[in-house]
């Protein structure tokens, strides 16, 4: 795939994408400084960072009708999670402003016979939380969408849109909310509307309502035999068949679960049982153990907010360099992050002195492999540690993924971001989090998830995970074999200062513990070079698409560090992470066209030399 022009979409034309192109190093500078020529040329980009057209424009709606013009909302998928964000504002805004003051208004199906029975629409959950704020405090609001992914996704934003401009969604009724008016604090005290609003609280708040995984199920189950679901499948589905989604929910656990590794008609899958360890090594497991949520970072989040509400609020424990918002969330909710950056043995010491002279831990937070480094932690020690002194390990293999590695024996919960190679296609969020059933927390968790946890994932976007993901088993060994090729060629290079690949990686052995006997290495690399302008020369001359994110199914590139962490540069330097990396996150393309892609940038990154 062929670089495109700044902010064009990533496939090029693909309605939702998650990826957008930045095709030159100059580009990536003009975004990350804010550049007006650079950001009107914006037609989307990776969600958590740029909120999609579908999702503002719905809120502006909102604002006409709800609002003010010193006002902004920000769009949630439940009452619950508009809650903890209306929390996150208030707890930052007491300091910074005061008098600022949020609300929150639940749009619901009506339930009136002029706009179709609720019972049905509620199958597709076309709802939405909104939390209205001083538009002044914007970049607050969106660090909440940023750290925590909990925000609605695009499909349910322009669904919902076009069914609330239809006057099928409403504010839910309640004591004090006056329709239209400015400054009311909308009362959430009516429990009115759906099942999900009419169970037990939760310690995050007073007004906190979810229902439970088994409530969830029920509801689906009974509304499997309501043709009514058909009113909101034939208005608002685009013609997909919605009413399968929770088919496509249960082929996707099963897939992570590692019981589905064939393309099979939904309607023919069969029951999984708690009695083969199975591809996840690991007794008793099932599909039942996996769940959903609309991003990685929201299955990160909802962890860690899960661990807190089960085991108590404690620090936790970062250990190294981290995707960026999995630190910010360690940081902002709870009390604090104990950070290892380099996530070294010389750390895991420290970690253990600090524990023997009575520290006590909530959770070990870790990716295997790191990102962008590609350095790997050594889970037994860790393992060990945490059998000993009582805390938990919480292990994201999104990079690695269950193919390639088998982390799940030393993890208590491990997180994934679907959303990359996964689904592929760069189309769709999606995130899972899978409790070990083999852990010492895994029953008080799992009695803590039958209450706190909310399926959030939206029907359209399961459908189209599923969809991506059927082929997920043989995508994997395709680009192991690409990225081990064009690694080869990297590491040959007089112009190359370091690859960054597992197979090369000083911490290797650790990676060959958890390989699998078919796994490979891996489909994303970082390479530097030994000047800036070399760098330069490499990332503008590849014919790959270029922008954030990574899983493609084709080549995606990246100068990671610079989008990431631009305003932290320094910070970043100090853990090893070169201002002027660039990531590759290898894809499906013929190996030696792919190879020749390579060869043709670092004649580039000659040139530069000869100048």
């Amino acid at each position: 795939m062929l670089a495109q022009g700044v902010g064009q979409s990533i496939p090029a034309d693909t309605p939702h994408a998650v990826s957008v192109s930045l095709p030159t190093w100059r580009s990536c500078v003009g975004y990350e400084e804010g550049e007006e020529g650079i950001l009107k040329k914006m037609n989307n980009g990776y969600p958590r960072f740029f909120i999609d057209k579908c999702v503002t424009s719905f809120a502006a709606t909102l604002i006409e009708r709800y609002g003010t013009l010193d006002e902004w909302a920000i769009l949630l998928p439940s009452h619950p999670v508009a809650v903890r964000c209306a929390s996150f504002l208030q707890q930052h805004l007491a300091a910074l402003d005061p008098d600022a003051k949020t609300r929150t208004i639940d749009l619901l199906p009506r339930t009136d016979p002029e706009h179709g029975n609720a019972r049905g629409a509620r199958r597709v959950s076309p709802m939405v939380s909104v939390v209205i704020y001083p538009k002044r405090h914007s970049a607050l609001a969106k660090s909440f969408w940023q750290h925590t992914g909990e925000g609605v996704s695009s499909r349910r934003a322009e669904l919902c849109h076009r069914a609330f401009n239809d006057g099928f969604l409403a504010p839910r009724p309640s004591d004090n909310q006056t329709d239209g008016s400015h400054g009311h604090s909308t009362s959430q005290k009516s429990m009115k509307g759906p099942l999900r609003y009419q169970r037990a609280r939760l310690a995050d708040g007073p007004e906190e309502h979810v229902r439970t995984r088994a409530d969830s199920l029920e509801e689906e189950r009974r509304s499997n035999t309501d043709d009514s679901v058909l009113f909101v499948e034939e208005r608002y589905g685009r013609n997909l068949d919605l009413s399968r989604a929770s088919q496509a929910k249960v082929a996707i656990r099963r897939r992570i679960a590692g019981a589905l590794t064939a393309d099979v008609d939904l309607n023919d899958m069969t029951d999984t049982g708690r009695t083969e360890i199975g591809i996840r090594q690991v007794s008793g497991f099932s599909e039942e153990d996996v769940y959903l949520f609309p991003s990685g970072m929201s299955s990160i989040f909802n962890t860690h907010r899960i661990m807190m509400a089960s085991r108590g609020a404690l620090k936790s424990i970062c250990f190294g360099f981290p995707y960026i918002d999995t630190l910010k969330i360690l940081e902002k909710w709870g009390p604090g992050c104990l950070f290892y950056g380099n996530g070294s043995a010389e750390d895991l010491d420290d970690l253990e002195k600090r524990c023997k002279e009575g520290e006590k831990y909530l959770a070990l937070f870790c990716e295997f492999p790191g990102n962008p480094l590609l350095k790997c932690p050594d889970l037994a020690r860790i393992r060990a540690l945490a059998d000993r002194f009582d805390f938990a390990v919480v292990v994201d293999e999104t990079i690695g993924n269950f193919l390639n590695i088998h982390v799940m024996p030393h993890a208590d919960v491990v997180v994934s971001s679907l959303t990359k190679v996964f689904s592929g296609d760069s189309n769709v969020m999606g995130g899972s989090s899978i409790l070990n059933p083999r852990s010492r927390y895994y029953h008080l968790l799992k009695k803590t998830m039958e209450t706190e946890y909310e399926d959030n994932y939206w029907a359209e976007d399961a459908l189209f995970m599923e969809r991506n993901s059927r082929d997920f088993v043989s995508r994997i060994a395709r680009i192991n074999v690409n990225a081990e090729a064009i690694c080869n060629i990297l590491q040959a290079s007089k112009y190359v200062k370091e690859v960054y690949y597992p197979k090369y990686s000083p911490t290797r052995p650790f990676y060959e513990e958890y390989r699998s006997p078919t796994g490979g290495y891996g489909g994303l690399l970082s390479v530097t070079f030994r000047t800036s302008a070399q760098a330069i020369a490499f990332y503008d001359g590849l014919e790959t698409a270029k922008g954030p994110s990574l899983g493609t199914n084709f080549t995606l590139s990246s100068p990671y560090t610079l989008l990431a962490h631009y305003n932290e540069l320094a910070w970043a330097a100090k853990y090893g992470v070169d201002a002027d990396l660039v990531r590759m996150s290898v894809g499906l393309e013929d190996t030696n066209e792919l190879c020749s892609v390579i060869e043709r940038a670092l004649t580039l990154v000659g040139h530069v030399n000869e100048m």
